[in-house]
């Protein structure tokens, strides 16, 4: 292929609509994670609290918005001016909750039409964040860990206001805030921001920028689809456990418990009289 076509292509996804389509894609699937976040208690929650569900899918639609709205001291109402997207919204959280038989939710779960709807979702993330840390790159313009929070927030919002959109729901749930242990998407959400970086605010990665956002999304998709497809696991773990053993403390630890003889209460003195306790056994036997 000719390489100003495909440059040509690259714009064209850079530069694709995301209104009705991938808004729409969006909303169900985010409707979707609720109603399964929900489980067996769906049903009967949003037939006897049909205001809070409303609240809540309505919350999480508009997450990384409310999120970016608020750090940057814009108004936070602001987030529902689009009435073509309200309306949107609406329609998805009534199609996954209350069609009858359930019927919407089980189309849209449906996996080659769930393949379908994640795929959109990628592409929307990669736009939120792409907007995001140009957003914030005009406000800030050389606070680089401001871009990438804004990014990553517009990217994934949800999984930082999960909390308080259970708390909604009348479940407080503490331990699954996402700052206790980052979720896949958030990651990527940090890389692609800093990518973006990188490329448009930096110059660093000196490609044209089409093709970087290209490249960005097509990694996006590769990991959802990889993920729904093969239980795919965090790719970052690794690297997170190396680092955590040189810099935060790891390596230091093991070598502290190897020289420093281990107190009776902790573990490794409960398995090293333990061992003794076996090796006496069988020198006995």
């Amino acid at each position: 292929m000719d390489t100003e076509a495909f440059l040509a292509i690259c714009d064209k996804i850079m530069n694709l609509q995301m209104y009705p389509y991938f808004d729409l894609a969006h909303c169900v699937v985010t409707c979707m994670c609720i109603k399964e976040d929900l489980a067996e208690g769906s049903h009967l929650f949003s037939r006897k609290h049909p205001f809070s569900c409303w609240i809540s899918c309505m919350l999480a639609m508009y997450s990384g918005a409310i999120l970016t709205n608020f750090l940057l001291g814009e108004s936070i109402i602001s987030a529902y001016n689009n009435e073509n997207f309200l309306i949107l919204a609406i329609g998805a959280w009534y199609v996954i909750f209350y069609t009858p038989f359930d019927i919407g939710y089980r189309v849209f779960n449906f996996l080659p039409v769930k393949l379908v709807l994640a795929v959109m979702k990628e592409v929307i993330r990669c736009k939120k964040i792409h907007d995001g840390v140009i957003h914030a790159a005009n406000i800030y313009p050389n606070s680089f860990l401001i871009m990438i929070v804004i990014g990553t927030l517009k990217g994934n919002g949800y999984a930082f206001l999960k909390i308080f959109e259970r708390f909604l729901r009348g479940v407080w749930s503490p331990h699954s805030f996402e700052t206790l242990q980052l979720s896949f998407s958030t990651k990527l959400c940090i890389v692609g921001s800093t990518v973006f970086i990188f490329s448009e605010i930096t110059g660093i990665i000196s490609v044209h920028h089409a093709l970087i956002y290209f490249c960005v999304v097509t990694f996006f998709v590769y990991c959802k689809i990889e993920t729904m497809l093969f239980g795919m696991h965090d790719w970052f773990v690794p690297f997170e456990k190396l680092f955590c053993v040189i810099f935060l403390g790891g390596l230091w630890d093991r070598l502290e418990n190897l020289h420093i003889p281990a107190n009776k209460n902790s573990r490794t003195f409960i398995k090293k009289e333990r061992n003794v306790k076996v090796g006496w056994m069988k020198k006995k036997e």
